[in-house]
Formats: C-alpha cells, sequence, structure tokens
C-alpha cells in the first residue's frame, strides 16, 4: 500500500477542528516517538530468536500496526520460519519496557490532542497492550486527555481490520464519519478508511530524522 497522491502536509490544512466530532489517535509512533525504540526492540527479539532475515527499517514500518504476535506470524509466513510468537513478542515487550524513559512526545500531534480535549471527543486506539498505551501516555504527559483506550484485547480483528476504530467511536458517540484518525502506519490508514473516517499520516522517516504529519483522506 502506497501514500495516497494527494497527500498534504497537515500544517498547512486551513480546516478547523470543528470540522470534526471525534479524534482518535494511534499511540505509538503518533503521539509518541517510540518508533526507533520498538524498531531496537524487534532487532534484540529476533535475534535472540534466531531469525535469519534482516529485520530492517522498510520492514519493520510494513508491520507498523499489527500486535506483536501477528508481526511474528506474518514473519514466518513471509521467510518461511518458525519463530514462537509468544516468546518473541515476550522478548521484545521486555527490552522496549525496560527503556520506555527514552520515549519523547511527538510535539505537533500532542498539541493537537491537547487543543482537540478542550471541546472534542478524543480515543486512543492502538495495536499495543493496554499497560503499554497507558504508561507512555503518562510519560508524555497525555494521560489525563484519554478516558477511552482500545485495544487488540477489545476486538476480534486489530489492524487493518476497522473495529478498534469502529468501537472507538462508538464509545465516543460520534459517527465515524465525524471522526479524524491520526497513526503511524499505513495498515491504520487502511483501517481507518475501512470505518469511513477521515486520516492524517504521521509519515516516519529512518531513525533520527523528524515525524511528518500528513492528511491522507
Amino acid at each position: 500500500m502506497s501514500v495516497p497522491p494527494h497527500s498534504v502536509l497537515f500544517e498547512e490544512l486551513s480546516e478547523p477542528l470543528t470540522r470534526f466530532d471525534g479524534f482518535i489517535f494511534d499511540c505509538d509512533g503518533t503521539l509518541a516517538d517510540t518508533m526507533p525504540l520498538h524498531h531496537r526492540s524487534w532487532v534484540h527479539a529476533l535475534g535472540r530468536a534466531g531469525a535469519h532475515f534482516e529485520f530492517g527499517w522498510e520492514l519493520f514500518q510494513s508491520r507498523a500496526g499489527m500486535s506483536l504476535e501477528h508481526t511474528v506470524l506474518e514473519l514466518n509466513r513471509q521467510f518461511g520460519t518458525t519463530l514462537d510468537p509468544a516468546r518473541v513478542a515476550l522478548d521484545q515487550r521486555d527490552y522496549y519496557t525496560t527503556r520506555l524513559s527514552e520515549v519523547t512526545p511527538i510535539g505537533p500531534v500532542v498539541a493537537l490532542a491537547r487543543e482537540a480535549a478542550k471541546a472534542r471527543s478524543v480515543s486512543v486506539a492502538s495495536g499495543s497492550e493496554y499497560r503499554h498505551v497507558v504508561h507512555t501516555l503518562e510519560l508524555i504527559g497525555a494521560r489525563a486527555w484519554f478516558e477511552i483506550i482500545v485495544t487488540p484485547a477489545d476486538v476480534e480483528r486489530g489492524k487493518p481490520a476497522p473495529d478498534m476504530f469502529l468501537l472507538a467511536a462508538a464509545r465516543m458517540g460520534v459517527a465515524p464519519e465525524r471522526c479524524l484518525v491520526l497513526e503511524d502506519s499505513l495498515l491504520g490508514i487502511e483501517a481507518a478508511r475501512a470505518a469511513g473516517m477521515h486520516s492524517a499520516l504521521v509519515r516516519h522517516t529512518p531513525p533520527g530524522a523528524a515525524p511528518v504529519l500528513e492528511r491522507t483522506g
């Protein structure tokens, strides 16, 4: 899936927040700059598991938005490996959790969330575990804004299925077409479209480069 050709820098849009009644934020890579740490955690866990393939940045980005276990299953399918999803996911989470203090907020997205929360419904829909989402929101000073947090444990199908976003909209009491989803993964953007929602993509370049927020639909 490629980035739509009519994407524009989100900062250049003149649309007021009042166009939308609900804002649904992904957490990792959208509100919090966690992607470099997640990538290092994956490299560590896959190395311990004896994976024979290189888990480069582009491959990592292509799996962004999936649960950890689902990611391992997809990697097994892609590379013909038999990695244990539970074991690899546990190692990835352990490595990541011990280094969470390195996480910083993504300024423009957090600023948007702060403003939206003053007068609109806001929620988080993340592929991470609930406790990790809460901890990350606390670290970046955003926990108080989000009473509604949806994770894979709440639905039958994770991203790119629309279930998480539809549940978040239902809990906010907002019609899907009145929601704006902010995501850093193309799988997340696909899920937003399947849910009939507007979306904006936080586009990540390799570690060390700043994220860019783009409108996608």
